[in-house]
């Protein structure tokens, strides 16, 4: 493994200043067929003009309710599928035009949240692992080293493991196996989808104490998608909050989940599981489902559920606008001047 945090990426082409991935405008929408012999179609906003940066060397969490566009958005940056409109530069690299996918795809990989029907039942271990990068041209001896090197680094050793089959391992170790896969072809941005979501909670911590080691030995930088705060408290750096196929709010793991800035992030924070019995949740914060991503509400797309909601925000739709150096929001209520009666004055703003 020549993957090493010794010394700066020789791949690093613009610095620790420069995110490694911009994500510009994204958008994917779905069609869906219409009613009768001539219905129109409709389009399912999946995601819905979304931009954000990725920093190098953090752990960047992406959290919502179910639909909200979390998994689309980590397949569009996996480009496992295409966007409609939009850009990612990856490193200074425009992705699909500076940097073809070929290239791309060895410095991002993606583990999924099932662990089973990610491999491949008629390949071993070893051969599952080895395959991208014999794939990329590395000779089929150094690939499969690089196998048995990388099981043992999660925790599999490889005299027991390396000739098995995916059936024959428990969650936790084929999800394991996935980790090592994903890190066979030395990437430098890896997308973890609900990675840990489907193991039970002690596998599922040594897990994510594995993948904060790995991050540290191999200088990875991390996307963190997950429906579980308490995880992503753990393990992140910084939280983007995603409704309805737009950013609610990104920002710091300590400014978002001491200070939420949109309704919405406070309202999942609220219902995150407590300890202690005197700070239980009495009543639901939040009520109501999303509404249909056929056919989104105008202005804030979270106005038909937030207690906050006023006129002006069904006709305005907020712009990510920048809270404090740490944490931006898309709510009017942050928007100095925006016609809510909670927003900060212009003049309170500025100072």
């Amino acid at each position: 493994m020549s993957m090493s945090v010794d010394g700066p990426d020789a791949r690093d082409r613009g610095g620790p200043a420069q995110p490694l991935l911009s994500v510009n405008g994204l958008v994917k929408h779905f069609p869906v067929k219409g009613k009768g012999l001539f219905g129109r179609g409709a389009l399912v906003r999946a995601v819905d003009d979304v931009s954000f940066d990725i920093l190098k060397g953090e752990t960047l969490g992406v959290v919502g309710e179910s639909g909200c566009g979390k998994s689309t958005t980590a397949r569009l940056l996996m480009q496992l599928i295409r966007p409609d409109r939009g850009e990612m530069i990856f490193d200074g690299e425009k992705v699909g035009a500076d940097l073809d996918l070929t290239a791309y795809r060895r410095q991002v990989q993606m583990v999924f949240q099932d662990s089973y029907a990610s491999l491949n039942p008629r390949l071993t271990i070893e051969d599952s692992i080895s395959f991208g990068p014999r794939v990329h041209g590395v000779p089929e001896d150094a690939a499969r080293r690089r196998a048995h090197d990388l099981l043992a680094r999660v925790g599999l050793e490889p005299v027991r493991f390396a000739g098995r089959y995916p059936h024959e391992l428990s969650g936790g170790q084929r999800q394991r196996v996935n980790i090592a896969r994903a890190l066979a072809l030395e990437p430098r941005l890896v997308i973890l989808d609900e990675a840990v979501s489907a193991l039970d909670k002690s596998v599922e911590a040594q897990v994510l104490n594995l993948l904060q080691d790995l991050k540290a030995e191999f200088g990875l930088t991390y996307v963190f998608i997950s429906h579980d705060l308490n995880v992503v408290r753990f393990m992140v750096d910084r939280v983007m909050v995603m409704y309805l196929g737009k950013v609610a709010e990104i920002g710091s793991g300590d400014a978002v989940f001491s200070a939420p800035a949109h309704p919405y992030t406070a309202a999942l924070l609220a219902s995150m599981p407590k300890m202690d019995p005197d700070a239980r949740t009495l009543e639901a914060p939040l009520t109501g489902d999303p509404p249909n991503p056929i056919d989104p509400p105008s202005g804030c797309r979270f106005h038909t559920r937030c207690g906050f909601a006023e006129p002006v925000c069904s006709s305005t739709q907020p712009p990510l606008a920048a809270i404090a150096d740490a944490q931006a929001a898309a709510c009017l209520m942050a928007l100095p001047g925006s016609g809510h009666s909670r927003a900060p004055s212009r003049a309170g703003a500025a100072a």
